[in-house]
């Protein structure tokens, strides 16, 4: 099962929460939430993967897809980051911090665009 769910919605930023594992029929609702949130005018889509205990082959495609098109991943698993880490983005950067320090959710970010 996933929820997906919008955690803010502003001129900023529009982002959603994805809680679950990305699987099967899941992939395909994920890509409409993304789809139709993507067409706010510009705003940036963030995605906070935090919660999300599993991803598929069809999923980590999408979240590929996702990455090129300029959403940025928020809190990958170890797992989702290897996973995407050979995938050209928007300005290419990589921001896991392994340290586990005071700012690690800040930090275990990608920053796409």
């Amino acid at each position: 099962m996933l929820r997906i769910t919008v955690v803010e919605s502003s001129s900023e930023a529009i982002r959603l929460r994805v809680e679950g594992r990305v699987t099967g029929r899941w992939v395909e609702e994920l890509r409409r939430s993304c789809d139709l949130h993507a067409l706010s005018d510009g705003i940036p889509l963030i995605l906070d993967l935090a919660d999300v205990s599993f991803v598929d082959p069809a999923g980590i495609e999408l979240l590929k897809e996702l990455r090129a098109r300029c959403v940025t991943l928020l809190s990958p698993s170890p797992f989702v980051a290897e996973q995407l880490k050979d995938v050209a983005s928007c300005d290419d950067t990589w921001g896991l911090d392994q340290s586990g320090g005071t700012d690690a959710k800040e930090t275990k970010r990608e920053r796409l665009c």
